[in-house]
Formats: C-alpha cells, structure tokens, sequence
C-alpha cells in the first residue's frame, strides 16, 4: 500500500531559541533515521505547499487567522505566551504544515497514497479557534479535518490523538460536530491542564495517570477508541501523532516504546480497511527525545506499510 511523506525544509526555519524542545533537529533526526533503515526509499515524497486562508478559517476566527499573519515578525522573535514563540519564517513553516495535511487528505482521498506521514512543524493540537498554545499556531488536523468535509464532502472524519498532552486545542474546535469523532488519550494531571471531565459525545478522552505504561495504554485504546471507532465508522482517520508519551521523553511521564505506537498504528489501518478505504492522514505533533522519536516515527511507518 502506498505511504506518502510529506514535509518540507521550511519547517526546519521554524526555531524559537537554542534550548527550546520543539526545535529543528527534530525532522533531521526522523530523517536520519529513515534513510538509515531503508524506508526513505520505499516512500512515496512530497514538498507540502502552504495552506489557503480558507482552509485555515474553516477551523480558526478569521479574527484570529488574521492576527497569526498581522504579529508574525519579520526579524527578531515574538512571543505569544511562555514557550511558543515565532521568528521571521514561523509562519511560513506554520502554513506549510496546515498545508501538508491538506495535500495529505487531497492525495488520500484521490487514491494517490492510502496512509501518508506529514513530517512539518510546528505542531497543531494545542491551538484552539483562537488561541496559539503549546507550540501552537495553527491546528494542523482540524484544518485537514474540515478540508476533507467541506472540499472532499465526507460526512464522517475522525480524529485521534496519542500525545502525551491532551489535544485541548482540537477538542476546542471539534467538539459538538457530529461531522467529527475524536479520540485521546494523555498523561493527567499534566500540561495543559484540561482533558478531565464530561464533554460533548463526539468526543472520546482517556486520562492516563502518570507512570502509565504501554499495557494500560493498549486497554484505553481497545475499550474506549476502537468501539466508537468502529460504530461512527470514519471515511477518513487523521492522527495527532505526538510520540512525546515515549518512555525516553524528557517532557512526561509516561512508559510507551515503539513496539506500542507499531500496534496502535495497526489497529487503526484495521479500521481504516473496514470504513475508509484504508485512509490515514497522520502528522507530527511531539517528541522530544531526538533518538526515540526517530525509532518512533520509523515504527508507525513500518505499520502503515504492512511490517
């Protein structure tokens, strides 16, 4: 089955100081890490191109995608609150990386590439309607989310999250649209904040306490996503695929490894083969730990191409 990878040198301009965690080296080490196993050669590569502001006001305030553009500085660095900031190519890089899940979810519907990988930052999941948070501008997934129902007209994306953090930003602007079916799990208490508590039905949150392990994973993963996975039956899964909950991060607490996000990533082509043709749209979001981030996102490959 065809896998598309798309990402583009832009998103490594993106830098907001020296010792921030969500820097550069982050693609150089995924791609290091998939040219020395082989895979890079099996992939099918794309330059993503930069997201249409109609794209990104179908899940921000115009208000909101106007102020990204208007404060973004052309020298120097802006900051929006204490760790997310924008140098003079952030956002570009942060266009480019809305705009992969576009090209994504045009090439997935197109039949071009059943699973693809967008490789880009910064990440997406914690900026709501109008919000940049956690590294945050642009909600990469919701943006693709909303491509696919209102330019592709499905009636049934479904989102899920396996980030260490909760997806604050996605559940901000997903909620209460039966269109979309969100599925998280995240380390609670922990950053953001937010996640614990009742919510609208589309969407499914799973709390994992700190120190939880891949065996306590897996059992949220089977009783809560996979049956409202398979009753909703997406037409398209998106993934935030944060790989942050690795037992090596230095940003959590958690105890996932590779062999974990390998067997979530399969249960998901499993249901993608039931309902949606065999179509995942997944992209990065964190990971911080350069090396388990690498074997990480060579593991969810490796299961999106059938090892």
């Amino acid at each position: 089955m065809v896998t598309a990878y798309i990402s583009h040198p832009d998103c490594r301009l993106h830098h907001m100081g020296r010792h921030h965690p969500e820097q550069p080296a982050r693609l150089a080490a995924i791609d290091d890490r998939l040219i020395a196993s082989g895979l890079d050669a099996v992939l099918q590569h794309h330059r993503a191109e930069p997201v249409a502001r109609s794209a990104l006001v179908a899940a921000h305030e115009a208000a909101y995608v106007n102020e990204i553009f208007a404060r973004a500085p052309r020298d120097g660095v802006l900051w929006f609150d204490g760790e997310t900031a924008m140098n003079e190519h952030s956002l570009r890089a942060a266009l480019l990386a809305a705009g992969a899940l576009v090209m994504g979810v045009d090439l997935a519907l197109a039949g071009e590439a059943a699973r693809v990988f967008c490789a880009v930052r910064p990440p997406g999941h914690h900026a709501g309607r109008d919000r940049a948070m956690g590294f945050c501008f642009f909600n990469n997934v919701a943006v693709g989310a909303y491509h696919a129902i209102n330019a592709h007209g499905l009636s049934r994306v479904a989102i899920v999250d396996f980030d260490v953090h909760h997806g604050n930003g996605t559940e901000d602007i997903v909620a209460g649209d039966e269109r979309v079916l969100f599925c998280s799990t995240f380390q609670h208490p922990f950053y953001p904040h937010s996640g614990a508590g009742s919510t609208a039905s589309n969407v499914v949150k799973v709390p994992l306490p700190q120190g939880a392990d891949g065996a306590l994973f897996r059992q949220a993963v089977r009783e809560h996503w996979l049956p409202r996975l398979a009753a909703f039956a997406p037409q398209l899964i998106l993934v935030s695929a944060g790989f942050d909950a690795h037992r090596a991060d230095p940003m959590a607490g958690l105890n996932l490894v590779e062999a974990d996000y390998a067997w979530v990533t399969r249960q998901l082509c499993r249901q993608s083969e039931c309902s949606a043709r065999g179509r995942i749209v997944s992209t990065l979001e964190g990971g911080y730990d350069l090396h388990a981030l690498a074997r990480s996102v060579e593991a969810h490959l490796k299961a999106f191409l059938g090892d």
